[in-house]
């Protein structure tokens, strides 16, 4: 019987740049270069180079990693960064990703108090996907929890599986913190699935992002259906190391974290030996 040898899918695995928080974006380029990322997603948030096309530019070059996606700025803490008008935001957004050679343009669903933007994000979301080559992956999202009280932060849902989006972003925190069923959420996602924040979580109401593996999130599973299936967008590394005692904690913290992402993804894709 022919020996299996185990093939590497094509999916590229890309380190966010909020995965260094509170270190810099540019911190993220040094880290994803040593530790052999194959490229970065950037947050778009508070510091003034994720912002700039021109200094991301530079050091995409100088550590010689690409740029893969862009988060658009769609926090509570980003809400006045690139204008306070959403639909700007996502045009900003794009227009940076094509600039860039980012495929990729990663969006959160409106909150609930961003009525009008809320009422036409759908279709909205269309007419922006139809006039670019870039991806619009809409992300799941999850309820907000105090106690024992829950509150429906987001619209359409959080759930974007509810509403009919061309492309989306399934994060695994996120999938933790709602409580919800993350084989399933990709089943519904099907072959719109085109992106992934991978992280782990415990189901806490906080929206943990920790290293994958550390969590009660089938992150393993995932990786292995995602190999299986052929997905051809980016599998990001977006986790928490703001409890970092030290630089080296941290680098040490996201190396483990890419291990086990290439592990996972290797050992579901064998070919026999000829």
């Amino acid at each position: 019987m022919a020996e299996p040898v185990v093939r590497i899918p094509d999916a590229k695995v890309a380190l966010s740049t909020a995965s260094v928080y509170p270190e810099s974006t540019a911190t993220a380029f040094e880290i994803a270069a040593r530790l052999g990322y194959d490229g970065v997603e950037i947050m778009v948030w508070t510091d003034p180079v994720s912002q700039d096309i021109e200094a991301l530019r530079r050091l995409s070059d100088y550590h010689r990693i690409p740029i893969l996606a862009v988060h658009a700025p769609c926090l509570l803490i980003t809400q006045r960064v690139w204008s306070t008008d959403p639909w700007t935001k996502l045009r900003r957004a794009r227009s940076a990703a094509e600039k860039l050679g980012a495929t990729t343009v990663v969006v959160h669903p409106p909150f609930r108090w961003q009525r009008q933007y809320a009422r036409d994000f759908v279709a909205g979301i269309w007419r922006m996907a139809d006039e670019t080559d870039v991806r619009f992956a809409v992300e799941n999202m999850y309820p907000w929890r105090y106690r024992d009280r829950e509150m429906l932060a987001y619209a359409p849902d959080w759930d974007v599986t509810k509403d009919d989006y061309r492309h989306f972003t399934i994060d695994l925190s996120h999938t933790a913190t709602a409580r919800t069923d993350a084989i399933h959420m990709i089943d519904r996602m099907g072959d719109r699935l085109g992106h992934v924040h991978l992280a782990d979580g415990r189901g806490s109401a906080k929206d943990e992002h920790l290293v994958p593996g550390r969590g009660t999130q089938p992150c393993a599973e995932v990786l292995e259906r995602l190999a299986l299936t052929g997905f051809d967008g980016h599998v990001v590394i977006e986790v928490n190391t703001r409890r970092a005692m030290s630089s080296a904690e941290r680098e040490a913290d996201l190396a483990e974290a890419l291990a086990y992402t290439r592990l996972h993804l290797a050992s579901a894709v064998k070919v026999p030996r000829r």
